[in-house]
């Protein structure tokens, strides 16, 4: 394809990105984890205190792409019929055909994920794993794309379901938000009032097959066979003293992949055709910490698994 076809589709996706920055003030990091996995079809699940605009970063990035949304609000009574569809009689025709569910959506937020129940969560792993629904022996396709943004409230724990190990590898990245100082939350109440006055002007989407031609040129990223083993060696290391003696579990092969996709993808983002070793060590913690156990003895010394996967990297040489 030619240059300036390329440099324009990777203009669409520099433009919607800054549109996004513009409406989630200090927020980039996040805006730039939701663009990774728009570009790779991979899965994403935000963590953050009420009040951090998980849900509005979301609603913005629905906006910024001509496909459907749909949103899932997670309870203790869900049943996976809710999430997949079901099978519904039709008088006029004396048969039953298939209703589908939200998750037939190319955009799904799954708002406070911790809350569904355990057999929403398996049918919620099979759609995010497979990109498809089982029902009544019959296996229906999910669109392409088909990306899941799931959220989750690590300050509440009454009626909620912790995610299994299983569950939390299917997930590309998980990002964890923090509280903004005290210029970044200023400058939220002014966008805040401003929007209460003034109605903010639409996000101008990008069409689906704009997209994908994205999707194909983030694939085409060069990731050097160096860069390879840099990544291979930060998540073997998991398993080899001295840190497999804090690790109860240790990353599997899908960290690598994970990894190395989602540095290509950032390193487009920047603008390049190539990955860097700064795009690997900007995504190790999301793309790697939720994939390992700790040790019981770890846990009670206060280490956190985002805690070991950067000593990992401090003491992993990257070339």
């Amino acid at each position: 394809m030619e240059d300036m076809v390329l440099q324009g589709v990777a203009g669409e996706v520099s433009r919607l990105k800054n549109q996004l920055k513009a409406g989630l003030i200090g927020n980039e990091i996040l805006i730039e984890r939701m663009l990774i996995g728009l570009l790779t079809g991979g899965h994403l699940l935000i963590e953050g205190a009420p009040g951090l605009a998980k849900t509005r970063a979301v609603r913005l990035m629905s906006g910024a792409v001509t496909g459907d949304f749909a949103r899932i609000q997670c309870t203790p009574d869900l049943l996976p019929s809710d999430l997949t569809g079901t099978d519904v009689f039709k008088p006029e025709t004396g048969a039953f055909s298939f209703a589908r569910g939200p998750v037939f959506h190319n955009l799904v937020l799954v708002d406070e994920i911790n809350r569904a129940p355990p057999k929403v969560q398996s049918a919620l792993l099979e759609a995010m794993a497979e990109q498809q629904v089982t029902s009544g022996g019959t296996t229906y396709e999910l669109p392409d794309p088909f990306v899941v943004v799931a959220t989750q409230n690590p300050i509440e724990h009454e009626g909620t379901f912790p995610l299994p190990e299983a569950q939390l590898d299917r997930f590309m990245l998980h990002v964890l938000l923090e509280q903004p100082d005290l210029a970044t939350e200023r400058r939220i109440l002014d966008l805040v009032e401003e929007e209460s006055r003034i109605s903010p002007k639409p996000i101008s989407a990008i069409d689906l097959e704009t997209l994908r031609e994205a999707r194909r040129q983030a694939i085409d990223v060069h990731l050097s066979p160096a860069l390879r083993d840099y990544v291979v060696r930060i998540v073997v290391a998991t398993r080899m003293p001295p840190f497999s003696t804090e690790i109860e579990h240790a990353v599997s092969p899908r960290g690598s992949i994970a990894l190395a996709t989602a540095a290509k993808a950032r390193g487009f983002l920047e603008g390049r055709d190539h990955a860097l070793p700064e795009d690997v060590e900007a995504l190790a913690a999301d793309a790697l910490s939720h994939r390992l156990v700790l040790s019981w003895k770890a846990m009670s010394e206060g280490r956190t698994a985002r805690r070991v996967i950067n000593d990992i990297l401090e003491a992993t040489e990257p070339l």
